[in-house]
Protein backbone atom coordinates (compact mmCIF):
# COMPACT_ATOMS: atom_id res chain seq x y z
CA UNK A 1 0.00 0.00 0.00
CA UNK A 2 2.52 2.20 1.02
CA UNK A 3 4.30 2.07 -2.68
CA UNK A 4 0.88 2.18 -4.21
CA UNK A 5 0.78 5.42 -2.35
CA UNK A 6 4.21 6.89 -2.86
CA UNK A 7 3.41 6.33 -6.96
CA UNK A 8 0.33 8.14 -6.79
CA UNK A 9 1.81 11.09 -5.51
CA UNK A 10 4.39 11.45 -7.82
CA UNK A 11 2.01 11.19 -10.58
CA UNK A 12 1.39 14.83 -12.46
CA UNK A 13 -2.17 15.71 -13.71
CA UNK A 14 -2.02 14.39 -17.19
CA UNK A 15 -4.79 13.93 -19.60
CA UNK A 16 -6.25 10.32 -19.09
CA UNK A 17 -5.58 7.54 -21.52
CA UNK A 18 -8.08 4.77 -23.85
CA UNK A 19 -10.08 4.12 -20.30
CA UNK A 20 -10.72 7.79 -19.67
CA UNK A 21 -9.78 7.45 -15.99
CA UNK A 22 -7.35 10.25 -14.67
CA UNK A 23 -4.79 10.64 -11.95
CA UNK A 24 -7.17 13.00 -10.14
CA UNK A 25 -9.64 10.35 -9.78
CA UNK A 26 -7.46 7.71 -8.59
CA UNK A 27 -6.50 10.59 -5.97
CA UNK A 28 -9.55 10.93 -4.29
CA UNK A 29 -10.21 7.01 -3.67
CA UNK A 30 -10.59 5.65 0.02
CA UNK A 31 -8.15 2.95 1.38
CA UNK A 32 -10.84 0.51 0.99
CA UNK A 33 -10.58 1.39 -3.30
CA UNK A 34 -6.71 1.42 -3.12
CA UNK A 35 -6.56 -1.77 -1.58
CA UNK A 36 -8.71 -3.53 -4.47
CA UNK A 37 -6.59 -1.83 -6.72
CA UNK A 38 -3.29 -2.66 -4.92
CA UNK A 39 -5.23 -6.43 -5.29
CA UNK A 40 -5.51 -5.86 -9.44
CA UNK A 41 -1.72 -5.13 -9.44
CA UNK A 42 -1.04 -7.91 -7.63
CA UNK A 43 -2.94 -10.33 -9.52
CA UNK A 44 -0.99 -8.81 -12.73
CA UNK A 45 2.08 -9.58 -11.18
CA UNK A 46 1.69 -12.94 -9.98
CA UNK A 47 -0.41 -14.50 -12.89
CA UNK A 48 1.81 -12.75 -15.72
CA UNK A 49 -1.24 -11.57 -17.76
CA UNK A 50 -1.45 -7.89 -18.49
CA UNK A 51 -4.89 -5.97 -19.87
CA UNK A 52 -5.55 -5.84 -23.33
CA UNK A 53 -6.75 -2.06 -23.01
CA UNK A 54 -3.54 -0.91 -21.50
CA UNK A 55 -1.67 -2.05 -24.08
CA UNK A 56 -3.41 0.95 -26.24
CA UNK A 57 -2.70 4.31 -26.72
CA UNK A 58 -3.49 7.67 -28.41
CA UNK A 59 -0.88 9.54 -30.09
CA UNK A 60 -1.10 13.16 -30.46
CA UNK A 61 1.20 15.14 -33.24
CA UNK A 62 2.46 17.53 -31.87
CA UNK A 63 4.29 20.21 -34.54
CA UNK A 64 7.80 21.23 -33.84
CA UNK A 65 8.60 24.71 -34.35
CA UNK A 66 10.01 26.02 -37.22
CA UNK A 67 9.43 22.54 -39.14
CA UNK A 68 7.34 22.29 -42.17
CA UNK A 69 3.71 20.94 -41.32
CA UNK A 70 3.56 18.52 -44.79
CA UNK A 71 6.28 16.79 -43.34
CA UNK A 72 5.29 13.61 -40.84
CA UNK A 73 8.61 14.14 -39.72
CA UNK A 74 7.87 17.43 -38.29
CA UNK A 75 5.85 16.02 -35.79
CA UNK A 76 6.48 15.18 -32.15
CA UNK A 77 4.03 12.29 -30.62
CA UNK A 78 2.36 12.53 -27.22
CA UNK A 79 0.65 9.19 -26.65
CA UNK A 80 -1.64 9.19 -23.83
CA UNK A 81 -1.27 5.54 -21.90
CA UNK A 82 -3.62 4.21 -19.10
CA UNK A 83 -3.06 5.52 -15.76
CA UNK A 84 -3.69 3.08 -14.03
CA UNK A 85 -1.04 0.91 -15.95
CA UNK A 86 1.29 3.99 -15.58
CA UNK A 87 0.67 3.70 -11.76
CA UNK A 88 1.59 0.40 -12.03
CA UNK A 89 4.48 0.51 -14.32
CA UNK A 90 6.24 3.60 -11.88
CA UNK A 91 5.92 0.82 -8.61
CA UNK A 92 7.83 -1.70 -11.07
CA UNK A 93 10.06 1.20 -12.19
CA UNK A 94 11.09 1.86 -8.23
CA UNK A 95 12.19 -1.56 -7.70
CA UNK A 96 14.22 -1.96 -11.12
CA UNK A 97 15.49 0.94 -10.55
CA UNK A 98 16.92 0.21 -6.88
CA UNK A 99 18.61 -3.09 -8.22
CA UNK A 100 20.41 -1.27 -11.22
CA UNK A 101 21.58 1.40 -8.87
CA UNK A 102 22.72 -0.69 -5.97
CA UNK A 103 24.46 -3.21 -8.17
CA UNK A 104 26.13 -0.93 -10.00
CA UNK A 105 24.50 -2.66 -13.69
CA UNK A 106 24.73 0.44 -15.25
CA UNK A 107 28.13 1.98 -16.38
CA UNK A 108 29.22 5.11 -14.74
CA UNK A 109 29.35 6.81 -18.06
CA UNK A 110 25.85 6.33 -18.93
CA UNK A 111 24.24 10.02 -17.40
CA UNK A 112 20.77 9.34 -19.01
CA UNK A 113 17.62 8.94 -16.67
CA UNK A 114 19.30 8.17 -13.45
CA UNK A 115 18.96 10.23 -10.13
CA UNK A 116 21.69 13.00 -9.58
CA UNK A 117 22.89 12.70 -12.94
CA UNK A 118 22.53 15.26 -15.52
CA UNK A 119 23.81 16.30 -18.89
CA UNK A 120 26.42 18.74 -16.96
CA UNK A 121 28.60 15.56 -16.44
CA UNK A 122 28.98 14.92 -19.37
CA UNK A 123 30.03 18.33 -20.76
CA UNK A 124 32.20 18.26 -17.40
CA UNK A 125 33.72 15.20 -18.48
CA UNK A 126 34.65 15.63 -21.42
CA UNK A 127 35.61 19.19 -20.69
CA UNK A 128 38.30 17.79 -18.33
CA UNK A 129 39.58 14.75 -20.79
CA UNK A 130 40.22 18.29 -23.13
CA UNK A 131 41.93 20.25 -20.81
CA UNK A 132 44.29 17.54 -19.49
CA UNK A 133 45.64 16.65 -23.44
CA UNK A 134 46.02 20.31 -23.82
CA UNK A 135 48.50 20.56 -20.22
CA UNK A 136 50.01 17.31 -21.78
CA UNK A 137 50.61 19.21 -24.76
CA UNK A 138 48.83 15.48 -26.62
CA UNK A 139 46.13 15.30 -28.94
CA UNK A 140 42.30 14.13 -28.24
CA UNK A 141 40.12 12.87 -30.93
CA UNK A 142 36.44 12.52 -29.94
CA UNK A 143 33.75 11.55 -32.46
CA UNK A 144 29.57 12.74 -31.72
CA UNK A 145 27.44 10.01 -32.96
CA UNK A 146 24.20 10.32 -34.36
CA UNK A 147 21.65 7.48 -33.13
CA UNK A 148 18.89 7.43 -35.24
CA UNK A 149 15.04 6.85 -33.38
CA UNK A 150 16.80 5.25 -31.07
CA UNK A 151 13.41 5.07 -28.32
CA UNK A 152 11.40 3.40 -31.25
CA UNK A 153 13.93 1.00 -32.48
CA UNK A 154 14.75 -0.42 -28.95
CA UNK A 155 15.17 -4.38 -29.60
CA UNK A 156 12.65 -5.91 -27.35
CA UNK A 157 14.33 -9.51 -27.25
CA UNK A 158 17.58 -7.15 -26.40
CA UNK A 159 15.58 -5.87 -23.74
CA UNK A 160 15.12 -9.53 -22.01
CA UNK A 161 18.27 -10.48 -22.87
CA UNK A 162 19.98 -8.15 -20.24
CA UNK A 163 17.77 -8.73 -17.99
CA UNK A 164 18.25 -12.39 -18.08
CA UNK A 165 22.39 -11.40 -18.26
CA UNK A 166 22.20 -8.98 -15.24
CA UNK A 167 20.17 -12.48 -13.21
CA UNK A 168 16.82 -10.89 -12.81
CA UNK A 169 14.29 -13.78 -13.11
CA UNK A 170 10.71 -14.77 -11.68
CA UNK A 171 7.91 -12.09 -12.62
CA UNK A 172 9.89 -9.55 -13.29
CA UNK A 173 11.17 -10.46 -16.82
CA UNK A 174 7.44 -12.53 -17.60
CA UNK A 175 5.84 -8.72 -16.73
CA UNK A 176 8.52 -7.11 -18.78
CA UNK A 177 7.67 -9.42 -21.54
CA UNK A 178 4.01 -9.05 -21.22
CA UNK A 179 4.12 -5.23 -20.92
CA UNK A 180 5.92 -4.85 -24.20
CA UNK A 181 3.52 -7.72 -26.46
CA UNK A 182 1.12 -6.23 -28.82
CA UNK A 183 0.90 -2.90 -28.17
CA UNK A 184 -1.37 -0.62 -30.07
CA UNK A 185 -1.77 2.69 -30.94
CA UNK A 186 -4.92 5.10 -32.40
CA UNK A 187 -3.59 8.59 -34.07
CA UNK A 188 -6.13 11.06 -33.01
CA UNK A 189 -6.44 14.89 -35.04
CA UNK A 190 -9.35 16.84 -33.28
CA UNK A 191 -11.89 14.50 -32.11
CA UNK A 192 -11.27 12.24 -34.83
CA UNK A 193 -9.25 8.51 -34.50
CA UNK A 194 -7.32 6.49 -36.84
CA UNK A 195 -7.55 2.80 -37.18
CA UNK A 196 -5.64 1.29 -34.71
CA UNK A 197 -2.06 0.11 -35.80
CA UNK A 198 0.50 -3.05 -34.19
CA UNK A 199 3.74 -1.02 -32.73
CA UNK A 200 5.98 -3.73 -33.71
CA UNK A 201 9.41 -2.63 -32.36
CA UNK A 202 10.88 0.11 -29.92
CA UNK A 203 9.42 0.41 -26.11
CA UNK A 204 6.04 2.09 -25.67
CA UNK A 205 5.67 5.84 -26.09
CA UNK A 206 4.43 7.49 -22.93
CA UNK A 207 5.38 4.93 -20.43
CA UNK A 208 6.78 5.61 -17.24
CA UNK A 209 8.98 2.01 -17.22
CA UNK A 210 9.85 2.47 -21.19
CA UNK A 211 12.66 4.98 -20.52
CA UNK A 212 14.60 2.33 -17.22
CA UNK A 213 14.14 -0.05 -20.52
CA UNK A 214 16.11 2.07 -22.87
CA UNK A 215 19.02 2.95 -20.99
CA UNK A 216 19.34 -0.86 -19.34
CA UNK A 217 19.29 -1.97 -23.11
CA UNK A 218 21.82 0.59 -24.74
CA UNK A 219 23.80 0.41 -21.96
CA UNK A 220 26.08 -2.53 -23.78
CA UNK A 221 27.32 -0.06 -26.39
CA UNK A 222 29.83 0.95 -24.00
CA UNK A 223 30.76 -2.39 -22.53
CA UNK A 224 32.40 -2.60 -25.86
CA UNK A 225 34.64 0.08 -26.36
CA UNK A 226 38.66 -0.78 -26.16
CA UNK A 227 40.36 0.43 -22.79
CA UNK A 228 42.15 3.09 -24.67
CA UNK A 229 39.02 4.51 -25.94
CA UNK A 230 37.00 6.68 -23.19
CA UNK A 231 32.89 6.89 -23.93
CA UNK A 232 30.22 8.95 -22.18
CA UNK A 233 26.08 7.85 -22.76
CA UNK A 234 23.27 10.43 -22.02
CA UNK A 235 20.32 8.61 -23.57
CA UNK A 236 20.99 8.39 -27.02
CA UNK A 237 24.03 10.84 -26.97
CA UNK A 238 26.69 9.11 -27.54
CA UNK A 239 30.66 10.26 -27.58
CA UNK A 240 34.11 8.48 -27.55
CA UNK A 241 37.44 10.23 -27.51
CA UNK A 242 41.20 8.91 -27.44
CA UNK A 243 44.13 10.89 -26.29
CA UNK A 244 47.36 10.71 -27.09
CA UNK A 245 50.86 11.91 -29.00
CA UNK A 246 50.16 10.08 -32.01
CA UNK A 247 47.73 10.65 -34.59
CA UNK A 248 47.96 7.36 -36.69
CA UNK A 249 47.47 5.36 -33.12
CA UNK A 250 44.08 7.66 -31.92
CA UNK A 251 42.95 7.13 -35.60
CA UNK A 252 43.35 3.06 -35.30
CA UNK A 253 42.10 2.83 -31.81
CA UNK A 254 38.58 5.05 -32.46
CA UNK A 255 38.69 2.89 -36.05
CA UNK A 256 38.41 -0.14 -33.98
CA UNK A 257 35.94 1.23 -31.32
CA UNK A 258 33.36 2.13 -34.74
CA UNK A 259 33.76 -0.92 -35.34
CA UNK A 260 33.22 -2.31 -32.72
CA UNK A 261 30.16 -0.45 -32.49
CA UNK A 262 28.51 -2.61 -34.69
CA UNK A 263 26.71 -3.92 -32.16
CA UNK A 264 23.60 -0.81 -32.68
CA UNK A 265 23.43 -2.88 -36.66
CA UNK A 266 22.67 -6.12 -34.30
CA UNK A 267 20.44 -4.38 -32.41
CA UNK A 268 18.34 -2.83 -33.95
CA UNK A 269 19.67 0.81 -33.94
CA UNK A 270 21.50 2.73 -36.84
CA UNK A 271 24.20 5.13 -36.61
CA UNK A 272 23.89 8.11 -39.19
CA UNK A 273 27.33 9.01 -40.80
CA UNK A 274 25.90 11.98 -41.94
CA UNK A 275 25.13 13.53 -38.87
CA UNK A 276 27.68 11.83 -36.36
CA UNK A 277 31.01 13.97 -36.42
CA UNK A 278 34.39 13.92 -35.16
CA UNK A 279 36.53 16.90 -33.67
CA UNK A 280 39.91 16.88 -33.09
CA UNK A 281 41.00 19.24 -29.99
CA UNK A 282 44.71 20.37 -29.84
CA UNK A 283 46.51 23.57 -29.39
CA UNK A 284 49.60 22.24 -30.77
CA UNK A 285 51.29 24.73 -33.12
CA UNK A 286 52.10 23.73 -36.43
CA UNK A 287 50.13 21.08 -39.10
CA UNK A 288 48.53 17.95 -37.90
CA UNK A 289 46.19 15.75 -39.88
CA UNK A 290 42.67 15.24 -39.29
CA UNK A 291 41.81 11.98 -38.88
CA UNK A 292 39.84 9.81 -41.49
CA UNK A 293 37.34 7.45 -39.48
CA UNK A 294 35.08 5.69 -41.38
CA UNK A 295 31.21 4.03 -40.61
CA UNK A 296 30.83 1.54 -42.97
CA UNK A 297 32.28 2.80 -45.99
CA UNK A 298 31.23 6.76 -45.19
CA UNK A 299 33.71 9.08 -43.86
CA UNK A 300 32.29 10.75 -40.78
CA UNK A 301 32.91 14.42 -41.37
CA UNK A 302 35.56 16.61 -39.32
CA UNK A 303 34.22 19.89 -38.05
CA UNK A 304 35.95 23.01 -35.68
CA UNK A 305 32.91 22.88 -33.21
CA UNK A 306 29.86 20.58 -32.16
CA UNK A 307 26.97 21.16 -30.31
CA UNK A 308 27.38 18.70 -27.38
CA UNK A 309 23.81 18.57 -24.51
CA UNK A 310 23.42 22.23 -25.22
CA UNK A 311 26.61 23.58 -25.10
CA UNK A 312 28.99 24.42 -28.30
CA UNK A 313 32.41 22.87 -28.00
CA UNK A 314 34.82 24.41 -30.03
CA UNK A 315 38.76 22.74 -31.09
CA UNK A 316 40.56 24.79 -28.64
CA UNK A 317 37.93 24.77 -26.23
CA UNK A 318 37.64 28.66 -26.01
CA UNK A 319 33.86 28.17 -25.83
CA UNK A 320 33.66 31.33 -27.76
CA UNK A 321 31.14 30.44 -30.34
CA UNK A 322 29.25 29.32 -27.38
CA UNK A 323 29.03 32.32 -25.82
CA UNK A 324 28.26 34.40 -28.59
CA UNK A 325 25.37 31.96 -28.92
CA UNK A 326 24.32 32.26 -25.48
CA UNK A 327 24.62 36.11 -25.84
CA UNK A 328 22.17 36.34 -28.86
CA UNK A 329 19.29 33.97 -27.49
CA UNK A 330 19.37 35.75 -24.15
CA UNK A 331 19.39 39.72 -26.23
CA UNK A 332 16.12 38.00 -28.28
CA UNK A 333 14.37 36.86 -24.95
CA UNK A 334 15.44 40.53 -23.05
CA UNK A 335 12.75 42.07 -24.80
CA UNK A 336 10.53 40.09 -22.79
CA UNK A 337 11.11 41.95 -19.95
CA UNK A 338 11.08 45.09 -22.01
CA UNK A 339 7.59 44.99 -23.04
CA UNK A 340 6.30 43.96 -19.22
CA UNK A 341 8.37 46.30 -17.65
CA UNK A 342 5.63 49.34 -19.18
CA UNK A 343 5.03 51.64 -16.44
CA UNK A 344 1.74 52.03 -17.43
CA UNK A 345 0.58 48.63 -16.79
CA UNK A 346 3.47 46.78 -16.54
CA UNK A 347 4.64 43.96 -13.54
CA UNK A 348 6.45 44.55 -10.69
CA UNK A 349 9.79 44.68 -9.70
CA UNK A 350 9.55 40.77 -7.97
CA UNK A 351 7.18 39.70 -10.96
CA UNK A 352 10.22 40.78 -13.42
CA UNK A 353 13.35 39.57 -11.43
CA UNK A 354 11.25 36.21 -11.42
CA UNK A 355 10.85 36.13 -14.92
CA UNK A 356 14.37 36.73 -15.77
CA UNK A 357 15.95 34.05 -13.54
CA UNK A 358 13.31 31.54 -14.99
CA UNK A 359 13.37 33.16 -18.73
CA UNK A 360 17.08 34.14 -19.29
CA UNK A 361 19.28 33.78 -16.38
CA UNK A 362 18.70 29.56 -16.50
CA UNK A 363 20.38 29.81 -19.78
CA UNK A 364 23.21 31.39 -18.95
CA UNK A 365 23.69 29.07 -15.92
CA UNK A 366 23.39 26.19 -17.77
CA UNK A 367 26.54 25.06 -18.24
CA UNK A 368 27.94 27.40 -16.80
CA UNK A 369 30.71 24.85 -14.92
CA UNK A 370 31.96 24.21 -18.39
CA UNK A 371 32.22 27.00 -20.58
CA UNK A 372 33.34 29.31 -17.24
CA UNK A 373 36.94 27.61 -17.75
CA UNK A 374 36.88 30.33 -20.66
CA UNK A 375 39.24 33.40 -20.58
CA UNK A 376 37.66 36.31 -18.63
CA UNK A 377 37.77 38.72 -21.85
CA UNK A 378 35.34 35.91 -23.34
CA UNK A 379 33.27 35.55 -20.08
CA UNK A 380 33.10 38.84 -19.64
CA UNK A 381 30.60 39.73 -23.07
CA UNK A 382 27.48 37.89 -20.77
CA UNK A 383 27.94 40.73 -18.39
CA UNK A 384 26.26 43.63 -20.58
CA UNK A 385 23.14 41.15 -20.66
CA UNK A 386 23.10 40.96 -16.78
CA UNK A 387 23.13 44.28 -15.91
CA UNK A 388 21.04 45.41 -19.00
CA UNK A 389 17.98 42.98 -17.33
CA UNK A 390 18.80 44.38 -14.05
CA UNK A 391 18.00 47.94 -14.70
CA UNK A 392 15.10 46.75 -16.67
CA UNK A 393 13.70 44.95 -13.70
CA UNK A 394 14.79 47.62 -11.29
CA UNK A 395 13.32 50.62 -12.90
CA UNK A 396 16.98 52.13 -12.33
CA UNK A 397 18.65 54.52 -15.48
CA UNK A 398 21.76 53.94 -17.14
CA UNK A 399 23.73 56.19 -14.99
CA UNK A 400 24.10 54.14 -11.53
CA UNK A 401 27.17 52.02 -11.14
CA UNK A 402 26.54 48.35 -11.84
CA UNK A 403 27.10 47.52 -7.65
CA UNK A 404 24.23 49.43 -7.10
CA UNK A 405 22.55 47.57 -8.99
CA UNK A 406 23.42 43.65 -7.48
CA UNK A 407 22.21 45.42 -3.86
CA UNK A 408 18.54 46.62 -5.08
CA UNK A 409 18.08 43.50 -6.87
CA UNK A 410 19.88 40.83 -4.08
CA UNK A 411 21.63 39.40 -7.51
CA UNK A 412 25.58 38.74 -7.63
CA UNK A 413 27.97 39.27 -10.67
CA UNK A 414 27.57 36.33 -12.77
CA UNK A 415 31.50 35.52 -12.03
CA UNK A 416 30.63 35.01 -8.11
CA UNK A 417 27.32 32.89 -9.31
CA UNK A 418 29.56 30.68 -11.40
CA UNK A 419 31.99 30.03 -8.16
CA UNK A 420 29.13 29.47 -6.55
CA UNK A 421 27.45 26.92 -9.15
CA UNK A 422 30.44 25.26 -9.24
CA UNK A 423 31.17 24.76 -5.61
CA UNK A 424 27.32 23.60 -5.44
CA UNK A 425 27.86 21.17 -8.63
CA UNK A 426 31.22 20.10 -6.39
CA UNK A 427 29.42 19.11 -3.04
CA UNK A 428 26.73 17.09 -5.52
CA UNK A 429 28.82 15.15 -7.33
CA UNK A 430 31.38 14.06 -4.18
CA UNK A 431 27.56 13.03 -2.45
CA UNK A 432 27.15 10.26 -4.93
CA UNK A 433 29.66 7.54 -4.18
CA UNK A 434 29.85 5.94 -7.75
CA UNK A 435 29.73 9.32 -10.22
CA UNK A 436 31.19 9.64 -12.97
CA UNK A 437 33.63 12.31 -12.11
CA UNK A 438 34.37 11.00 -8.89
CA UNK A 439 37.50 9.22 -9.77
CA UNK A 440 38.65 12.31 -11.84
CA UNK A 441 42.00 13.41 -10.32
CA UNK A 442 44.66 15.77 -11.46
CA UNK A 443 48.24 15.24 -10.96
CA UNK A 444 49.94 17.10 -8.81
CA UNK A 445 52.97 17.39 -12.10
CA UNK A 446 49.78 19.34 -13.68
CA UNK A 447 47.69 21.07 -11.20
CA UNK A 448 50.18 24.28 -11.15
CA UNK A 449 49.07 24.57 -14.51
CA UNK A 450 45.02 24.94 -14.00
CA UNK A 451 46.01 27.97 -11.68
Amino acid sequence: MFELKKALSQCRNTSPGPDGIAYCMLNHLNDDSLFNILQLFNRIWKEGIYPTKWREAIVIPILKPGKDSADPMSYRPIALTSCLSKTLERMVNARLVYVLETSNFLPIQQSGFRKKRSTIDNAVYLETQVRNAFLRRTHLVSVFFDIEKAYDRTWRYGILKTLANFGFCGNLPIFIQNFLLLRSFKVRIGCTLSDSFIQCEGVPQGSVLSATLFILHISNILLNLPQSVQGTLYVDDLQISCQGSSMHLIERQLQIAINILTWCKHNGHTISPSKSCVVHFCRKRGLHPDPDLYIGNQLIPVVNEVRFLGMIFDRKLTFLSHIRYLRKRCERLLNILKVLSNTSWGADRTSLLRIYESVILSRIDYGCVVYGSACASNLKKIDPLHHSALRICSGAFRTPPIDSLYVECFQMPLSLRRQKLSINYYFKVMSVSNHLLSSQHVSRALTRLYN
